[in-house]
């Protein structure tokens, strides 16, 4: 089988285990069901997700003109907190940032390799824990707007982390934790203006990803410096592929990657 196409972030589909696919313009593949088999990926050339030129890729699967310029790209879009709809002030486009900002948005724990909080939209939920590798997650607060959110995270941030170590997540090096007694220990933390929005009535959930094998040291597969790779996958976690080598391979890092990739 032969699949050709740019990269983007896999979608996923909750399950026991997780559903993975990758989708390019006419085709689809379920990763899940190459598991254990040969895959080998070509680099073919950059195609920048916005405007399609074959520019290097700078950031978020755009090239550096389209990450400065577009909407999508905003420093708001890393920093929930600099969102600035909700006083209509616009910062590349406040018909775009009305939609993305002015709707409700999940502060969360997530552990992965270590308790972390975050901020994604309530539409992304459990798709945002998926992507980031979490074996375990509980929603605290629901907000209305991304602002809001992302003033609870930064004050929550200075009594737990907020990283993931991705190394640690694919080794599966990591602790069950229990994050509603975490939850309730943080709610004293967050802002007056959020506190209405806190959740009590919720329990953690727990992911289930499809690893046949962990790797015991990881080595990240570049495809700018080998831009072609043989190995037999593995297992598939956060949005890594994992191969019997210890290689592992960041899909969504090489968003805008245009390559082509052959299963056998």
């Amino acid at each position: 089988m032969q699949y050709e196409g740019v990269l983007r972030k896999m979608q996923t589909e909750i399950g026991n285990p997780i559903q993975y696919y990758m989708v390019f313009e006419n085709d689809f593949l379920n990763v899940n069901q190459i598991l254990d088999k040969e895959l080998e990926i070509n680099f073919i050339k950059f195609q920048c997700l916005n405007c399609g030129r074959d520019r290097p890729i700078f950031r978020q699967g755009f090239c550096k003109t389209c990450f400065y310029e577009i909407p999508s790209a905003g420093d708001w879009i890393m920093r929930p907190e600099l969102s600035t709809a909700h006083l209509g002030k616009e910062d590349r486009d406040l018909e775009y940032e009305k939609k993305a900002q002015l709707q409700p948005h999940i502060v969360y724990l997530a552990n992965s390799s270590n308790i972390k909080v975050g901020v994604t939209r309530k539409s992304q939920i459990p798709t945002r824990w998926i992507d980031q590798g979490a074996h375990e997650a509980i929603e605290i607060v629901e907000t209305p707007n991304r602002y809001l959110a992302g003033i609870t995270e930064v004050a929550l941030k200075d009594h737990i982390g907020d990283k993931t170590n991705w190394r640690k997540m694919l080794t599966n090096n990591v602790d069950d934790e229990n994050l509603e007694e975490w939850r309730n220990k943080l709610k004293q933390y967050i802002p007056d203006e959020a506190q209405q929005y806190y959740i009590t009535d919720n329990s953690e959930t727990i992911l289930d990803f499809p690893v046949l094998q962990y790797p015991e040291k990881v080595k990240s597969l570049n495809l700018v410096k080998s831009p072609n790779y043989k190995g037999i996958l593995k297992g598939i976690k956060g949005q890594y592929l994992i191969f019997e080598d210890q290689t592992v391979f960041n899909v969504r890092s090489n968003e805008g990657y245009y390559v082509s990739l052959q299963i056998s």
